[in-house]
């Protein structure tokens, strides 16, 4: 098979319609239309009714000192459960074993072979030193006298699928609920992991097929990375009204726990060993620079009350050999303390895996916290130069409209919904390993845990990546870009029953099976921007792939044409 025949041969692909010269084809490596598989044996319950399911509960079984006893466990708990069942007609169980030596996560889901099951994995950034500020005035939980009794973990690796939520409308109250029905105060490490489309009202590209407008998964296998140990759990899920019962779902995870790997896999951390051989970015040079033009235009214009739109690029990467998503994911986690890593992949579907530096929300109980970040920069080569970086970023007069644009429009869809809102501080810098930004912490009270889903609708899309007001750059972005941004800079993370947390899904990718990556970057136009100086902030962007992918210049065949055009 050569370099050029994978996954995304063809046009690379977009979700305008065939009308506008645009063909959507996702080929084979031996030139076959790729065709979507089914999801695997589990049930999908977004189908369900209102109301929580009848039974919630947690086990912990007694400590293990490796892996191997601890898979050994859970086949036992399993089957000593399988022989006196629960009653209820519905409901979620999580089985779980302590193990005292830390694990990897992403080399125990290395371990974990099986193509035909869903896999996820999602790592925390680690607090901010001025997060601690936020809290003042606002109380731990919803009534004072919660105390939590969980630790939280490093990283969360899942395979396999106790119950998912996929859907083809935009993701609803409706939705929400049905996830929330199998999630419980009382059992919190039970969590739907998983993305949500940046417009679920587009149409998809195939490449984004698998993903719907939403996909989320209660993982039937968790391996959880802990700062001093590590946690091997299972969850099993059912549901009369759905028809998967008791015995559909314990066969079900029985095969899955037959399959799963008690060992750990090194992976290689510092580099892919791969290099790039072709190169091609949607849009050119040239038709960003007239799709940003068109944004001045209309933003300086009195025809509408746009004031920022983000415009993204795809780059479709060809490499020497086939990436391992979960190698990548590796790779970005080593300079990735200050960002969240994950990785959603449904089941034989292409892997989404990203290092945003961007959280979206976090709830915990009534508490609330966000942020907005806007304005890039590189990072000096040397302490003097990264503090000059720093302060000319800080005084720019352009970067300063963005950042205030984002940050104003984040704390008044705060007060919509939550009593009181904190701002601290409100204009910083993030330091990140390739760029710095301009940064503001958010923090607010919601008067009802149920109000979870409106603070998700409405701060979703920021005008960190979408623009302001959010209509007019959404209608901007579907009129201009020439690609199907899919789960890009759409919301990433999981719902839990005392708390989630979603990051954005910016610095990110799209791995299918063959030698092709889908690397994804925007960047904000308002008044005042240079479209070139925004191309290469693109470039800088995607940087943290292009290194890890051994960029070497002279190697790369470029190939450019105004509306994606053939790729070889």
């Amino acid at each position: 098979m050569s370099p050029s025949s994978s996954l995304y041969s063809g046009r690379l692909l977009s979700s305008r319609p065939a009308s506008k010269g645009l063909v959507r084809r996702l080929l084979n490596h031996d030139g076959s239309r790729w065709v979507r598989p089914s999801c695997s044996l589990s049930m999908n319950g977004c189908a369900a009714g209102v109301g929580a399911v009848t039974m919630h509960e947690t086990r912990v079984l007694p400590a293990a000192s490796a892996p191997q006893e601890a898979v050994g466990q859970l086949r036992a708990a399993v089957a000593a459960l399988n022989a006196d069942p629960p009653v209820s007609s519905s409901g979620i169980i999580r089985i779980e074993v302590p193990i005292r030596q830390r694990g990897d996560a992403i080399e125990w889901l290395h371990a974990q072979r099986q193509s035909s099951l869903p896999r996820c994995f999602f790592s925390a950034r680690a607090p901010l030193p001025d997060t601690p500020a936020l809290a003042v005035g606002i109380s731990s939980n919803g009534n004072g006298s919660h105390k939590e009794q969980w630790e939280q973990p490093v990283s969360v690796a899942g395979v396999g699928s106790a119950v998912f939520f996929r859907g083809t409308d935009p993701f609803s109250l409706r939705d929400w609920r049905a996830i929330k029905r199998f999630l419980s105060r009382d059992c919190p490490l039970i969590r739907a992991y998983g993305a949500i489309r940046f417009d679920a009202s587009s149409d998809a590209s195939v490449e984004w097929e698998d993903y719907g407008a939403f996909y989320f998964v209660v993982p039937q296998v968790e391996f959880s990375e802990l700062e001093e140990g590590s946690v091997l759990a299972t969850t099993i899920a059912w549901d009369d009204s759905l028809s998967w019962t008791w015995q559909s779902a314990v066969e079900e995870l029985q095969s899955t726990l037959h399959e799963i790997s008690p060992c750990s896999v090194k992976v290689n951390r510092s580099t892919l060993q791969t290099a790039i051989v072709n190169l091609n970015h949607v849009p050119t040079k040239a038709s960003w620079d007239l799709a940003v033009t068109q944004a001045l235009r209309m933003i300086k214009g009195s025809q509408t009350e746009l004031v920022k739109v983000v415009l993204a690029r795809c780059s479709r990467y060809i490499t020497d050999t086939c990436i391992d998503p979960l190698e990548l994911l590796a790779c970005l986690k080593v300079e990735g303390q200050n960002a969240y890593q994950f990785c959603i992949q449904p089941p034989d579907a292409p892997a989404f895996v990203g290092n945003s530096p961007e959280q979206l929300f976090h709830r915990k109980y009534l508490n609330i916290s966000s942020e907005a970040l806007a304005g890039t920069r590189a990072r000096g080569k040397t302490r003097a130069d990264d503090f000059q970086i720093g302060q000319e970023l800080l005084l720019s007069i352009k970067e300063d409209t963005e950042f205030t644009i984002v940050r104003e429009s984040i704390k008044k869809k705060l007060e919509m919904i939550c009593d009181e809102v904190v701002v601290n501080p409100s204009k910083a810098l993030r330091k990140l390993p390739r760029v710095q930004h301009l940064s503001a912490q958010l923090a607010a009270r919601l008067r009802n845990e149920d109000d979870e889903f409106d603070i998700l609708n409405a701060l979703h899309p920021s005008p960190a990546v979408c623009g302001l007001p959010t209509e007019e750059a959404r209608q901007f972005i579907r009129d201009y870009e020439i690609f199907d941004r899919g789960m890009y800079a759409g919301p990433v993370g999981w719902f839990g029953g005392a708390e989630s947390e979603f990051a954005v899904g910016i610095r990110s990718a799209l791995l299918g099976k063959g030698y092709s990556t889908l690397v994804y970057a925007g960047a904000g136009i308002v008044e005042g921007t240079n479209p070139s100086f925004e191309w290469d902030e693109l470039d800088l962007k995607a940087s943290q792939f292009a290194k890890l992918l051994q960029y070497q210049e002279h190697h790369i065949c470029y190939q450019e044409a105004g509306n994606m055009g053939t790729l070889i």
